[in-house]
Formats: C-alpha cells, structure tokens, sequence
C-alpha cells in the first residue's frame, strides 16, 4: 500500500495530507511555521502548489529529513536525495536590480490573511499591475518558497531577504 503513494520531494503537500492526515501535526512539530496548515484556506490553496522541497524551505528543514521523516512514518524505506538545503539556497547578496525607491507596492501577509485573501493571490495581482523596472514588496514570518517559485516562472527575478526570526521581506521585480 505505501508503494502505491511513494513521499518524495516532488510530492505535493495536499496531497501527502490528503493520504497521510496525520502528518499535519508531525510536520508542525518539524517547524513552526507549518502551524499556517490548520487554516484550511491556505490548506487548500498552498497544498495544491507547494512541493515537500519547497515546504522543506519554508520550514527551514533539509529535504532529506523532512521527506524521510514522513516516509519512515508509513513504513517507506529512506530515500537519499542529496539535497541538505533547509532554504539557503533561495537567499542571496542584494542584486543589482533592487532599488528600494522603486517599490510600488507592499504586501504583509499578517494584514491580508487577516482579510481572509490568499496571500499570494494579492501578491500575484500586485505584481501583474508592476512596469518595467517597479517592485513589489511581499512581508512574510516565513519564507515563501512556493510563490517565488510561481513567480520566477512567470518572468519575475525574486529577492528573499531574512530580516529577523520570522520576518522575511521579498522583493518581486519586473525586467
């Protein structure tokens, strides 16, 4: 049965969620900022998007302890991805395109989860309405990993930057 669902790090968390229930409160233990899965909103929304690999750096854990964590709770035999990386790898020196005056528009995530919005949906459209050469500036107690990547997908350069224990600012630039 466990081989019918393989956890790998391309696995979607909705989906290992969706199999495995219980692990909402192993990955909560894993780190904290893992507690935003029990609003069922962003459940939903984030589980369809986000990776293991990309929850991994939200929750500044390696891939390789997350993944096999979750294997070794339903019996799977660890894998080696090789992969140690709890984050680091989306951070970065400041690159030349940042320009704090060119900001034009900020998005905190405490005030629009608060509205009841799917950060990154607001993200998203703010970013779309951006010219050439304008910022948008995203506060998050986590790192976004999955909505960088969206973004970079969609022609945006991304700029993380650690601020505090839980407060990182992410700049979205549009060339």
């Amino acid at each position: 049965m466990t081989q019918a669902f393989p956890i790998e790090p391309s696995s979607k968390v909705g989906d290992v969620l969706d199999r495995y229930p219980e692990f909402e409160d192993v990955l909560i233990g894993m780190a904290p900022p893992f507690k935003k899965l029990k609003n069922p909103l962003l459940r939903k929304s984030v589980g369809k998007v986000a990776t293991l690999r990309q929850a991994a750096a939200v929750g500044r854990i390696s891939v390789d302890d997350l993944v096999n964590r979750l294997r070794s709770e339903v019996g799977q035999e660890p894998i080696n991805i090789g992969e140690a990386e709890d984050g680091e790898g989306y951070f970065s020196d400041r690159p030349e395109w940042f320009d704090i005056t060119k900001v034009a528009a900020s998005i905190d995530e405490s005030r629009a989860t608060e509205s009841g919005e799917m950060t990154l949906n607001g993200v998203s459209r703010a970013a779309s309405r951006l010219a050439p050469g304008e910022i948008v500036e995203f506060i998050t107690t986590f790192l976004p990993a999955p909505g960088i990547d969206i973004m970079r997908k969609k022609g945006f350069l991304v700029w993380p930057v650690q601020e505090g224990p839980e407060l990182v600012k992410t700049y979205l630039f549009r060339p």
